[in-house]
């Protein structure tokens, strides 16, 4: 595939989606399971593969963090393989009728699901994308065309290899799943410029590469933003709860959009509550405003800065605010738009939280690390958009499918 030019690759990803739309679901189902089959039968090549990557962005001076999203191991391969399967085992989309009725005329009118066609996906590092947005592309009947960046290059090469033998021996074609192994940032400028190719463009990726997209972006794009996520921790919450949700939130993979990256407490609690918190997150950098600030020992200053960054890192900005209207309105200013989560037993004020907080997913009692595909009984995800349109929140089989009109008559001719 490196060889191959990338208008070539398109058309090669058009032809391959004009046939999947047509396939069966036990077809798609067949080629899910043996490809989870060559995932772990080549287990160790890709490890390995993943090992050459993983000392080349050290050696290079990669952050923790992206080491954190490059690294395999045996059980995120395992992983990875499940993931294939429990696609499988999930509902087709492609044929569902979504609505229907009978004109006066005698016109049956339905609307049905159908694929997007060519899905596009530009990520960076985490090779476990390639699987996972393979196979949902392949069950939504789509051709999947996959840029990965440079730094998981041989990760995804072993991956994507494994993914076209077994789907080429379920009898269906191999180009359902394409890689563009030319990393070049000049190419992924064309990448995301294949008008009349790709169909659907998914980024999961960093600032720089959002802004790539914005900038030169011609083919319809999903966005999947970033993940400044909140917990408000309320007047009435259980504190005791809400312990074990911060901490989670924040700590239990930091390097990802679903994390944590700020704590907002109600100042009616904030004197109980944040002394505990500060045990409770030690090793964890806190940046608190002048309210929190004395309630934190050791914790440094906060600036708008702080409260407006994604840090990806056990790092977590801190403040106190006088009620639920203040929280609110600080989401509104520094929120991105990806999950945002209340600690309340009160009811009313979790309705008025649910309600007010514009976010794709809005959680009341309960972790933001469950915005995820697969927490959510989606098997797994291709990104979480945090636009509007088309899609919102996790993009699972049917954000990866749009609808047709499909219209039956007997004659009937318009007047």
């Amino acid at each position: 595939m490196s060889t191959t030019s990338l208008p070539d690759l398109g058309q090669r990803a058009k032809a391959a989606a004009r046939l999947l739309a047509t396939l069966s679901s036990s077809a798609k189902d067949e080629a899910l399971v043996l490809a989870a089959d060559r995932l772990s039968a080549r287990s160790d090549e890709i490890l390995s593969a993943n090992a050459s990557d993983v000392a080349r962005s050290v050696g290079a001076g990669a952050s923790p963090t992206v080491v954190d999203r490059l690294r395999l191991s045996e059980a995120r391969v395992v992983a990875m393989a499940d993931g294939l399967r429990s696609v499988a085992m999930l509902p087709d989309p492609v044929g569902e009728v979504v609505e229907g009725h009978v004109r006066p005329n005698g016109l049956r009118v339905e609307r049905v699901r159908v694929p997007l066609g060519v899905v596009g996906i530009i990520y960076e590092n985490r090779p476990n994308v390639t699987a996972d947005a393979a196979a949902l592309c392949l069950k939504s009947g789509n051709a999947a065309m996959l840029r990965g960046s440079a730094g998981a290059l041989e990760s995804n090469r072993v991956i994507a290899s494994s993914l076209r033998e077994a789907i080429g021996k379920a009898g269906l074609p191999a180009d359902a799943v394409l890689l563009v192994e030319d990393t070049a940032h000049e190419t992924a400028v064309e990448f995301v410029r294949l008008r009349g190719v790709i169909d659907c463009l998914i980024p999961r990726g960093g600032p720089a590469l959002l802004s790539m997209i914005l900038e030169h972006a011609t083919v319809p794009y999903v966005l999947d933003g970033d993940g400044n996520c909140h917990v408000y921790v309320d007047a009435a919450a259980d504190l005791a709860m809400a312990e074990r949700i911060v901490v989670n939130a924040k700590t239990q993979r930091p390097g990802v959009c679903n994390a944590a990256e700020t704590l907002l407490v109600h100042a009616d609690v904030a004197n109980e509550f944040l002394p505990q918190m500060s045990r409770a997150l030690a090793g964890v950098v806190l940046a608190a405003d002048e309210r929190a600030r004395p309630l934190l020992p050791g914790s440094r200053p906060a600036t708008e800065a702080d409260f407006a960054t994604e840090f990806l890192a056990l790092e977590l900005a801190v403040g106190v605010v006088d009620d639920l209207d203040a929280a609110i309105s600080h989401i509104a200013r520094f929120g991105s738009g990806h999950s945002e989560a209340i600690v309340t037993s009160d009811l009313e004020a979790a309705t008025r939280f649910v309600r007010q907080v514009d976010a794709a997913a809005v959680l009341v009692n309960a972790s933001t690390r469950f915005i995820d595909g697969g927490e959510l009984g989606l098997g797994a995800e291709v990104g979480i958009s945090t636009q509007k349109l088309h899609a919102r929140g996790p993009m699972g089989l049917r954000e990866l499918t749009c609808v047709k009109y499909v219209v039956y008559g007997e004659g009937q001719i318009r007047q």
